[in-house]
């Protein structure tokens, strides 16, 4: 029986490296697509349409809005950024563990419409780590880092609606746990009634033919 994928929303806070577990973790092992965002910003120089965005109008974008066909979709600085639908089911129909990297409210939305959607936070080991990484960066002012670190103290508010977190502390065994969290939910009940059902059927056919 053909196993589909699952839905994967990963959170965490700014500076937490969340962006580079998840890039490991592609690198690693053959079975997730990062899912594509569709932007209505300007592309960049070396970006391409269906790589890094699908890039839309802003017609294009409401057009999709009103149709539907976008799991979760937020306005940012003047842009549209969203979640096309078709990609996702695409992709999860050909047996990919799809990851959407959003933050807390998106992921909530996704939740919402996909109950069986699997959310996974990641965050540093402790606050001191976390304001060690942002400075490290050496792109941003005090200020700035004291402000994402603010920010941090009420996104940790929402932390207790996802399903799993994952403390990356070393690259390496944050990846493994990952892959580890979302291997495992293959084998939830909830997501193998098919197979319950076939198994049940197959079982109530041998026993009448005894």
């Amino acid at each position: 029986m053909k196993r589909k994928g699952i839905l994967i929303v990963v959170s965490g806070f700014s500076g937490a490296g969340k962006g580079t577990v998840m890039k490991e973790l592609l690198n690693c092992y053959d079975n997730y697509a990062l899912s594509i965002s569709a932007t209505t910003r300007k592309p960049r120089e070396g970006e391409q349409n269906g790589r890094e965005y699908f890039f839309k109008t802003i017609e294009e974008f409401e057009k999709m809005i009103a149709k539907d066909e976008l799991i979760e979709y937020a306005r940012y600085v003047g842009n549209y950024y969203g979640t096309p639908r078709s990609y996702v089911e695409k992709q999860l129909e050909a047996g990919k563990d799809v990851i959407l990297e959003i933050e807390i409210q998106g992921a909530l939305k996704v939740k919402k419409k996909y109950p069986e959607t699997l959310l996974l936070f990641i965050t540093p080991p402790n606050a001191k780590e976390l304001k060690r990484r942002l400075i490290g960066r050496g792109t941003e002012t005090m200020e700035v880092i004291e402000s994402r670190m603010r920010r941090a103290a009420e996104e940790a508010e929402g932390m207790s609606d996802y399903d799993y977190i994952v403390v990356n502390d070393h690259l390496d065994i944050c990846v493994e746990e990952t892959h580890n969290i979302i291997q495992s939910e293959h084998n939830r009940v909830f997501r193998n009634e098919d197979l319950m059902n076939q198994i049940e059927e197959e079982l109530r056919g041998e026993a009448k033919g005894e």
